[in-house]
């Protein structure tokens, strides 16, 4: 029988502390793009939420819930113009909640959800080269290694490596 460890949901008002308590974390700031603040605060988890909930339908960001608690989030972009058929995937969860399993499930439910919702034909995600544990995240989720883009970031004053994981919509049967 397979239990569901976490389940997706809206952003709520209610999360903020939960999500600042969550993303306060150096270790999760090493891992993210630059838009993430490091210290985050309440107030930055206050307007990340009301960001979220002022995005168009369907949810394009969703809050990670394992009992009833948004111990993180996962997210996409969908592209425009002739990159409309892609999406980048996001997500963190806090750091006592790591190698449980619980971002493997959340990547494969947003990715359905996401190809289920959206008018997409590949989701990929860029983690950095260093961040071993979101590499093997996605490749349990269905993602493949599609490239490694050479010194293609700077993190915390270092050039960094981004590994580059997709994975396709399904086409449909005979």
């Amino acid at each position: 029988m397979n239990m569901k460890i976490c389940r997706l949901r809206e952003w709520q008002l209610a999360d903020a502390s939960s999500l600042a308590e969550q993303a306060d974390n150096f270790k999760i700031w090493l891992n993210l793009r630059d838009a993430l603040p490091h210290p985050y605060t309440e107030e930055h988890a206050r307007q990340f939420i009301s960001n979220a909930a002022a995005m168009p339908r369907p949810h394009r960001l969703m809050t990670i819930d394992v009992d009833g608690k948004a111990i993180g989030s996962i997210g996409i972009t969908p592209h425009i113009d002739v990159e409309r058929i892609s999406a980048e995937l996001g997500y963190f969860i806090g750091e006592k909640y790591w190698n449980r399993g619980i971002t493997t499930e959340a990547i494969r439910e947003m990715t359905a959800y996401a190809f289920n919702n959206f008018p997409l034909l590949k989701i990929y995600a860029t983690p950095f080269g260093h961040n071993i544990a979101s590499q093997r995240a996605l490749q349990k989720a269905g993602f493949e290694l599609e490239a490694i883009l050479k010194r293609a970031a700077v993190k915390n004053g270092q050039v960094v490596d981004m590994h580059y994981y997709s994975i396709f919509k399904e086409e449909p049967g005979p």
